[in-house]
């Protein structure tokens, strides 16, 4: 009975709060959703760290494509509860801000790399989906959570992040605020 109990309360605490992600950080500091700080100590206000990954179809996707756009950033893997439960409000987002605004799925699948791309087929994933590097989550803090999602406003500056499943509405609300 205690380690179904057991069960029941870690299941609960990663289905609200994230999973913990196979990637190490460097940083010891605890992540804090209302701190304006990232682990790496990447600031809200800051330059967004560009990159240049591999997406799911072969192409490379370069953050600085999307100047001029809001773009959302969503680290996450196949396995993760709670990134699973939000990628409907991330296709939801993608399809009503249509041109203004662009998610960008980060997987961190590593043994399960080669199920993203039947994943998003069946999810319906409707926004780009590119395989995250070393280099990509140290620099956006050394990603320890999933998921986490950065907004970063059309000038390229991190505008928001959150660590742990995010209600749309809070995106929404963040990106019209963006907008104005």
């Amino acid at each position: 009975m205690k380690r179904i109990l057991i069960i029941a309360v870690l299941a609960a605490h990663f289905s609200f709060f994230g999973c913990a992600s196979e990637q190490k950080k460097e940083d010891s500091r605890p992540a804090d959703e209302s701190s304006s700080e990232m682990l790496s100590g990447t600031k809200v206000g800051t330059k967004a760290p560009d990159f240049t990954l591999n997406s799911t179809t072969g192409k490379k996707i370069k953050l600085s494509d999307y100047k001029n756009k809001i773009v959302i950033l969503d680290f996450w893997a196949t396995w993760c509860p709670p990134c699973r439960k939000g990628i409907p409000d991330l296709i939801a987002i993608q399809k009503e801000f249509g041109s203004d605004v662009v998610v960008i799925g980060l997987s961190v699948d590593s043994d399960t790399k080669l199920d993203v791309p039947g994943f998003m087929q069946k999810q319906g994933i409707n926004y780009p989906v590119v395989y995250a590097d070393t280099g990509t989550v140290k620099s956006y803090g050394g990603i320890e959570a999933i998921p986490t999602s950065i907004v970063i406003d059309k000038k390229g500056i991190i505008a928001d992040f959150h660590v742990g499943l995010v209600e749309k509405e809070v995106f929404v609300n963040k990106i019209n605020s963006l907008l104005k």
